[in-house]
């Protein structure tokens, strides 16, 4: 089995992360985070899933990259050495449970 699909979700996933890192303004005390990329085997479209913390701003957040969805897309497309380069689609991560709790055990830790 070929290790095609595992090493493009890498790849999107870690360049992805960046672009957000350095071009996206988020609300600031947001953390945005790239948890997983499922990518199609045929590279046709990925679905990108996000983690919002704090979890109230999540609206916010997707609201803002669904107005940067194009100049995303853009810059992976520059930065990728593959083709072809995947549609990408945004997807809330769903895990909010998980994600909750450690924002729980942060707000422990700041306060001791």
């Amino acid at each position: 089995m070929s290790n095609r699909i595992p090493r493009a979700n890498a790849l999107i996933k870690k360049e992805l992360s960046k672009i957000l890192l350095r071009e996206v303004d988020f609300p600031s005390g947001v953390l945005v985070t790239v948890t997983r990329v499922e990518t199609l085997p045929n590279l046709s479209e990925a679905k990108i899933y996000i983690s919002v913390i704090p979890e109230s701003k999540t609206e916010e957040v997707f609201r803002i990259l669904n107005k940067e969805i194009y100049n995303l897309q853009q810059q992976l497309n520059k930065r990728l050495k593959m083709r072809p380069v995947p549609k990408i689609w945004l997807k809330k991560e769903e895990k909010a449970k998980e994600a909750a709790r450690i924002e729980e055990v942060l707000e422990q830790l700041k306060k001791s």
